[in-house]
């Protein structure tokens, strides 16, 4: 003989059931929605007095006096960036192909060597992030850049 279940116990069930219906839309009403694109870029750049600067210069095993010259490296790019829907809000294809360009235009380059002189990864992400707040305001971004895609930086700018 099957037993029925109690009113007492069904309303349980039910609110429970309604309850995790809830949480779930919660989740996706209040999801923070990114992108990210990568890309690479050469570049040339120098650590102005790391070939005299005694705390860089030290003839050691931690001797880094040869980022005092310029040199290559292939920089890897990594952008996040806030979206306020689903439907390609910012469509990613088109933003990795807007980044890329801005490294192509006239004085920021020389042919496709990015000539980026004395800048570090950190001051490379905080140009690319004054470029992408100009055209996409309001929004997070979280911008990495690497050297050789072995050491770099990653920085999180909140929306403003």
């Amino acid at each position: 003989m099957e037993q029925r279940e109690s009113y007492h116990n069904y309303m349980g069930r039910r609110m429970r059931e309604e309850d995790a219906k809830m949480a779930t839309e919660n989740a996706l009403n209040n999801a923070q929605r990114s992108i990210w694109v990568t890309f690479r870029k050469e570049g040339v750049h120098l650590y102005p007095g790391a070939d005299s600067d005694p705390k860089l210069a030290t003839g050691d095993w931690d001797d880094v006096s040869f980022l005092g010259i310029a040199h290559r490296h292939i920089f890897h790019f990594r952008v996040r960036i806030e979206v306020f829907h689903n439907d390609r809000d910012i469509e990613f294809i088109q933003f990795k192909r807007w980044l890329e360009r801005l490294y192509s235009e006239q004085g920021t380059s020389d042919g496709d060597v990015l000539v980026l002189n004395h800048r570090s990864c950190e001051m490379i992400a905080d140009e690319l992030y004054e470029k992408i707040t100009t055209k996409f305001p309001s929004r997070f971004v979280e911008i990495e850049v690497a050297e050789d895609g072995e050491n770099g930086c990653s920085i999180y700018y909140p929306k403003c």
